[in-house]
């Protein structure tokens, strides 16, 4: 993972990949001895929008086990040998109706009243918010809705330290909730219910806002506004159907304007709490209302669209003209292909899932199940094609990579206590659990790349690239290395299906391969793995325990695992 330079300072390499060609994509260099000891925005043309093409899906006449694990790559919290197996028989787009066909699991906030957390002591704090999300992710079989869910709070943020509410755990639990109960839904849905959350109220300060005040000069807060277009919905710049950004003479045409704002933030006052009691945090389960009292009842101007009353009636005609704007489509859908599959998707594949954006067949827009078919079964995300391209592919995040590794190890917690906690600390966690964002912006920017790199160099973005330094991968190593060992409180790792093939490290490192990497350990890592795992004779104390360990704790640090294509 990490190369001394002369210096002694820590750096992050790109490596090349095992036919010898440089992958801007890669992290890390080869496999050092010290660490095998360890482990015991694009550019575009103005002009009119290009025609976006037909979904094309891959449908093969048999699906592999390593095909099926990548699939699971992109579409669960992490993969399982049973879920490959069910895969392979079920094949892709099967699966993924039998995932839409399940019911939703106890919500987030079920899960907290039923223990026990609604009590006076937790009124001021967090308890148990960290423990929902973390059982929810791990353990619950609706895995494809926990990703779609996760990948929309990496998208529409609320981060619970930024929630100003007394019962936080309870008010961004509900957020988190919203977005699950409409990951197979409208897109159009859920822009009403995340307006209308408390917890986005409170973390984008549109909570209470009031109208304009002619005698103090005060006028409405604009945060709602603004985000709601850049981040959530429209991007910053006038889009083609491809997703390419449209220039009038070289310069970026704006999505919206500074009045826009305004004038969508005269639409976005007077929503208040349901309720004043406090005692209790059910008012942050039900949707905000307008009060009437602060709201802006007169014309308000913005997207080339006017409103005049006020009301919830002005804020759904702005919702409304939002949708239908032609933006939405190519920015909504590329930013989920980036959270799913890959960060850098071509024009082509943007244009396709956004093309079933607008319409999924039916004449019906923002079809999230439409949605999420056309982005995983396209031949650029089920095409054994993108494990030789260079520019395909997504480091993984790092909630990812632990949810991956607990899954493959059957993490489970008969206390409910699920204690990874929060996991945001760079210098000996993850640098990243979700809902802690401290910003609307997420933990990584949809459109950063690496300054100095082969990445930037090659015109690539990589977000996750963000929170990747060396610091945070050090913390990572150590952090993993440690769970692999031994968990952490009562959720222990169950290794019984590789401790059974721990005495033949070809078999044992094939099936971690398999499940944990989705095949993808290229020969080189492969045999240096081994490598270490046959360093351990199986004579020797605990060595099946320990050459489980090695394979894990190797497999999970390489930069093939990390790199997910």
């Amino acid at each position: 993972m990490l190369d001394q330079d002369p210096a002694g300072a820590d750096t992050l390499a790109i490596v090349s990949d095992d036919a010898g060609g440089a992958d801007p994509l890669k992290l890390g260099g080869t496999l050092a001895p010290a660490l095998l000891l360890a482990a015991c925005g694009s550019g575009g043309t103005g002009g009119p929008a290009p025609t976006a093409s037909t979904p094309v899906v891959v449908a093969p006449a048999a699906i592999t086990p390593t095909q099926a694990s990548r699939f699971l790559a992109q579409s669960t919290m992490g993969a399982t040998r049973t879920m490959i197996d069910t895969v392979v028989s079920r094949r892709y787009e099967g699966w993924i109706d039998d995932q839409f066909a399940l019911p939703r699991a106890t919500s987030h906030w079920d899960w907290l009243v039923a223990n026990g957390y609604a009590v006076a002591a937790n009124i001021n704090g967090e308890a148990g918010f960290d423990t929902t999300l973390w059982r929810q992710m791990i353990a619950e079989p609706d895995q494809l809705r926990q990703r779609i869910g996760m990948a929309l709070l990496d998208m529409l943020v609320v981060g619970i330290g930024g929630v100003n509410l007394n019962w936080k755990q309870f008010a961004t639990a509900a957020y988190v909730d919203v977005l699950l109960d409409n990951a197979f839904g409208n897109y159009r849905t859920l822009l009403d219910a995340i307006t209308t959350n408390a917890a986005m109220g409170s973390f984008l300060t549109f909570l209470g806002n009031r109208k304009a005040n002619a005698a103090t000069g005060a006028q409405p807060d604009e945060n709602y506004a603004r985000e709601l277009m850049q981040l959530f919905t429209l991007g910053l710049y006038q889009l083609n159907a491809d997703g390419s950004v449209r220039t009038n003479a070289g310069v970026p045409l704006e999505t919206y304007t500074p009045a826009d704002v305004s004038g969508l933030a005269r639409v976005f006052t007077g929503l208040s709490l349901a309720t004043t009691v406090s005692s209790t945090p059910d008012r942050y389960r039900q949707p905000l209302v307008m009060n009437a009292a602060i709201n802006e009842t007169g014309t308000a101007s913005f997207l080339g669209t006017s409103t005049s009353g006020g009301g919830m009636a002005a804020i759904r005609t702005a919702l409304d003209t939002i949708f239908a704007h032609a933006n939405l489509p190519p920015f909504v859908s590329k930013q989920l292909i980036q959270r799913l599959v890959t960060s850098n998707p071509s024009p082509a594949y943007v244009g396709r899932v956004a093309a079933v954006f607008a319409n999924n067949g039916a004449g019906v827009r923002g079809d999230m199940k439409a949605v999420i078919k056309a982005i995983l079964l396209d031949t650029e995300a089920r095409s054994d094609d993108a494990l030789a391209s260079t520019t395909a592919g997504k480091l993984r995040e790092p909630v990812m990579r632990l949810t991956a590794w607990a899954r493959l190890a059957k993490i489970a917690s008969a206390s409910n206590a699920w204690g990874f906690g929060d996991t945001s600390s760079q210098s000996n966690r993850l640098g990243q659990s979700m809902g802690r964002s401290a910003t609307v912006i997420n933990f990584f920017r949809p459109a950063y790349t690496p300054p100095a790199t082969a990445i930037s160099n090659a015109g690539l973005v990589a977000p996750e690239f963000q929170i990747t330094n060396e610091q945070s991968v050090v913390a990572y190593v150590n952090y993993m290395q440690a769970l692999v060992a031994n968990g952490t409180g009562d959720m222990k790792p169950d290794y019984s299906d590789l401790t059974a093939k721990a005495s033949d490290s070809a078999a044992l490192v094939d099936e971690v391969n398999l499940v944990l990497a989705a095949g993808q350990l290229g020969a080189a890592t492969v045999s240096a793995i081994r490598a270490a795992v046959d360093s351990v004779a199986m004579t020797a104390n605990n060595a099946a325990t320990n050459r489980v360990g090695i394979a894990l704790l190797l497999t999970l640090a390489s930069p093939d695992f990390l790199t997910l294509r």
